[in-house]
């Protein structure tokens, strides 16, 4: 009743409040032009309290006007990041920016703005989203998701409609307009297939059929230019041709898919450990999440509180353009994710009929392609159309990236498989988690929604229980499918990669169902990886295998990951760390706290002092390569000396030399967390390896025992900022990977690593004990204050205490209470 009182005292006083008309962090002066006279806001209201680094606390009714304050708060922090997203999910990219400029590449793995166009303009065309948003829930979106984003695209407009844009990336930008609930549903649907179609965007639009007849159904809307980009034209200049395209070759084709999936590969990752309370100091659980996103583009996470008293209060981090906290906590229960090993796509080997490409059989029956033209508006040059060719599994694609050409040929064609294309419950599984009260509410919501696409779940509740579960939504691919329907080249990719490649031409090789499945085709919850109250679990996006190391999970499908096979370092590293601190036990946040800015290098642990033995006979005349590196402390503070010559040094030798060549003692699955070990410095690349990194470091002017915080840094507003962490090659748990650049003075910027960081467990009180910290800050906007607040705070390894009770919360130095109206 306290928090409902103090929310109507507010908005009976807002008007009072000399900050309701002021502006927001990161906004400029009110617009007065008012320039809707009938905004479809009207009526929606919300309490904005901002702490700490800009941190809101938003407090509303129900869920539209709590989505209403979040999209306010989220625009005037992140509008032109926001904006440019929009514009990628509507297929105008190549209107503003021209066809041939490369999208940010957070909303899929297209490499032009024409192939993005392309794809997510035919999404729109054949109304996909809105097809998803009229499937009743379970399968589809609940009705307070779909409030929460009818207020979001209210508060995002109400906020552009109100303040002047000052953040130079888009000020006075024509392309920064305002949005419907429809864009929003669309920003999520593209979040939900970033591993499926997302991952294939290019091979969907550049997929033609070789040369036929013209009987064979081709369209005559594959025509138009722009902007020097031929016209489409199926029938000369397709991926294949009759005769000259053969089948891709199995063996490059595994190792391809394995390399596209390889987690060491990827620009999202993550780590998160749960301890229950059997080891920690006062019987309740912990959990420390660290997710590794990119630093800059819309997939950045961005912090809130989300209050609507008596229904929820959760506060964590949300995907920009997400309405609901993505990793959080609340008084009782805390979560995170990692990117899961799990393969969310398959794809069908479609045999064509005789004579026409653009059919395909089935039981020996054909059926016909459907054609999609596409049409998008290009900058300076007349549209563009394309035809995408789609089939009863999904699309026709002409490869999974430029590593995996899938030819379209007179004789066979390769279908996609994504079934979170049919999946827009993400948010809602979210939601659930902000409502628990409990691990198994938290495992309950996953059930109940099954909304998740890429990632694992790790969880820890204020009654000391402990979570992991890989709850993807998968085809539903098992082994024996995969055994009994795999085509020549898929009995290559799914061992390797969990890629399945399946025979199209037989109905007895259809996915089927699980009776606890939401959708058709996808694996239900009890097929699923789970681990409950270990002492702890721990994931570094490795598969489910050692979630704790000594209870193995086994006996899941390898579309799920693998079992027994050679860890990452920061898997091993990650384990080693939190199995010793499980040992140990008494565990505290301050314990969490200190795993994260530990900064130990596991390659060097291993690696540093047989490089330093070797050395000397490697490379007898540069005495100094060896000192430096003997003298490493083996971690990657912005003060470790050498951390850069060894980093440097590890990268060329792990990128010339086999994995299975790089060390003496072989991987061995009855002792996973401690091999492979050490180091062979008897192959030549070893010697070579060390010569061309000292000369690197010598060549850019940089010492050899530069502290690394002198070369590793970013720049913000003029300002160097050094950053601590290392890369994935070197198995640091605290991830940078940064950008190098001998001559800007070493590494000058983060690509991804680190980014919104928690530390939580709970005390008995009704106030989780809580420290967060987003790496690269809440606004992208330089004229922020809050544009690189918390990147000095990491750089410091400082944390913020987080205000989640609202006595703490009306505590918090400098409070403004901002009152956001329609």
């Amino acid at each position: 009743m306290h928090l409902r009182t103090r929310l109507k005292h507010l908005a009976l006083t807002g008007a009072a409040l000399a900050v309701v008309t002021a502006s927001l962090p990161g906004a400029a002066a009110a617009d007065s032009g008012g320039r809707d006279r009938h905004p479809a806001d009207r009526g929606l209201s919300a309490v904005i309290r901002y702490t700490e680094y800009g941190i809101p606390h938003i407090v509303a009714k129900d869920y539209a006007n709590l989505g209403f304050g979040t999209g306010w708060a989220q625009a005037a922090d992140q509008v032109c990041v926001l904006a440019d997203g929009f514009l990628t999910v509507n297929g105008e990219r190549s209107r503003y920016f021209g066809p041939d400029a490369a999208p940010d590449g957070s909303l899929s793995s297209a490499t032009t703005n024409l192939s993005s166009d392309l794809y997510f303009r035919g999404v729109k065309d054949a109304g996909t989203v809105e097809n998803l948003l009229g499937t009743p829930a379970p399968a589809g979106p609940s009705r307070d998701l779909k409030e929460l984003m009818r207020g979001w695209a209210a508060g995002y407009n109400a906020w552009l409609r109100k303040n002047r844009v000052t953040d130079p990336a888009c000020a006075d930008a024509d392309w920064v307009r305002p949005v419907t609930a429809l864009d929003v549903a669309r920003r999520g649907f593209a979040v939900s297939v970033l591993g499926g179609q997302g991952r294939a965007v290019d091979g969907i639009t550049a997929a033609r059929p070789p040369a036929s007849p013209p009987a064979a159904g081709r369209t005559a809307a594959d025509s138009g230019s722009g902007s020097g980009i031929a016209a489409d034209s199926d029938s000369d200049s397709g991926s294949g041709t009759a005769d000259s395209v053969t089948v891709p070759d199995p063996d490059r084709a595994a190792e391809a898919a394995r390399a596209l999936f390889a987690p060491e590969n990827a620009t999202m990752g993550s780590n998160a450990v749960a301890f229950s309370g059997a080891t920690t100091a006062n019987g309740r659980g912990l959990l420390l999440g660290n997710p590794h996103y990119p630093w800059q583009g819309g997939r950045r996470f961005w912090q809130s509180q989300q209050t609507i008293p008596g229904e929820l209060n959760v506060s964590g981090a949300s995907l920009l353009g997400t309405t609901v906290v993505n990793i959080g906590f609340n008084d009782k229960v805390a979560w995170s994710h990692t990117v899961a090993t799990g393969v969310p796509l398959n794809l069908h080997q479609l045999t064509l009929a005789p004579g026409d490409p653009t059919s395909y059989l089935v039981d020996g029956k054909p059926e016909r392609m459907t054609p999609r033209a596409v049409t998008v508006a290009v900058k300076d040059g007349a549209p563009v159309t394309r035809t995408q060719w789609w089939t009863r599994y999904g699309p026709v694609v002409g490869g999974l990236g430029a590593q995996l050409p899938l030819p379209w040929t007179a004789t066979t064609a390769y279908a996609l498989n994504d079934p979170n294309a049919l999946n827009l419950r993400g948010s809602d599984t979210a939601l659930g988690f902000g409502r628990a009260r409990s691990t198994q509410d938290v495992a309950d919501a996953l059930e109940r929604t099954q909304g998740l696409p890429w990632v694992n779940t790790i969880a820890a509740d204020s009654a000391g229980h402990s979570l992991f579960t890989q709850s993807q939504v998968l085809p539903r691919i098992t082994d024996e499918l995969a055994a009994r329907c795999s085509t020549p080249l898929g009995r290559a990719t799914y061992p390797a990669s969990g890629v399945a490649v399946l025979d199209g031409s037989r109905s007895d090789c259809a996915l089927g169902s699980d009776p606890d499945a939401v959708q058709p085709g996808v694996f239900g919850p009890a097929r699923m990886p789970v681990l409950r109250d270990a002492p702890y679990v721990e994931n570094s996006n490795d598969s489910a295998w050692l979630a704790n190391a000594d209870r193995p999970l086994t006996g899941y499908e390898r579309i799920f990951g693998t079992v027994a096979t050679p860890r990452s370092l920061r898997t091993r590293g990650g384990i080693e760390d939190v199995a010793a601190m499980a040992d140990g036990g008494r565990l505290t946040v301050a314990d969490l706290q200190r795993q994260q800015f530990a900064n130990r290098a596991p390659a060097g642990d291993m690696a540093a002092a047989d490089a330093a033995g070797a050395c000397t006979s490697a490379l007898p005349e540069d005495p100094e390569v060896c000192r430096v590196i003997g003298a490493w402390d083996r971690t990657v503070d912005t003060g470790s000396r050498g951390a850069l010559l060894f980093d440097r040094f590890w990268r060329r030798f792990t990128g010339t030399v086999k994995p299975a060549d790089q060390w003496k003692v072989p991987f061995s699955a009855a002792d996973p967390v401690r091999t492979p070990h050490t180091l062979n410095t008897g192959v030549p690349e070893f010697a070579k390896a060390l010569a061309g990194a000292a000369a690197e470091l010598r060549a850019a002017g940089i010492a050899l025992d530069a502290p690394l915080g002198a070369h590793q840094f970013v720049v913000r507003n003029g300002e160097r900022i050094p950053v601590s962490g290392g890369t994935e090659s070197l198995g640091v748990w605290n991830k940078a990977e940064p950008v190098w650049n001998a001559a800007g003075g070493g590494y000058v910027e983060v690509a991804h690593g680190t980014s919104h960081v928690q530390a939580v467990g709970w005390d008995g009180s009704r106030c989780p004990v809580a420290r967060t910290l987003l790496s690269y800050s809440q606004s992208s906007n330089p004229a922020s204050p809050h544009y690189s607040d918390q990147t000095r705070l990491f750089a410091g390894e400082r944390w913020v205490t987080s205000r989640f009770c609202e006595k703490d919360i009306l505590r918090s130095p400098g409070l403004r209470v901002v009152v956001v109206r329609g």
